[in-house]
């Protein structure tokens, strides 16, 4: 298991058409992957729970990953909130 905070960068934060794109990018790993904030923790996959996270641009998040492509998966997650 691997665990990294890791800064949102989009301009319109997790809005619904992120979120969406965001579980995308999520659902093509096997591993686990969630996001925390706080003592909120959400399953990365699930675009209900993601929603009701509400994050921002600028907010800090938690991403962990456990799984046989868990690097992979947090590489590409991490990719996805930094370079839009």
């Amino acid at each position: 298991m691997i665990k990294k905070p890791i800064t949102i960068n989009l301009s319109t934060g997790l809005e619904a058409r992120p979120v969406a794109q965001l579980v995308q990018v999520a659902s093509q790993f096997n591993s686990e992957i969630y996001v925390e904030i706080g003592q909120k923790r959400v399953n990365a996959k699930s675009i209900m729970g993601m929603m009701t996270l509400g994050l921002d641009a600028g907010e800090e998040i938690t991403l962990s990953a456990n799984g046989e492509d868990e690097e992979a998966a947090m590489n590409s997650i991490e990719q996805y909130l930094s370079n839009q």
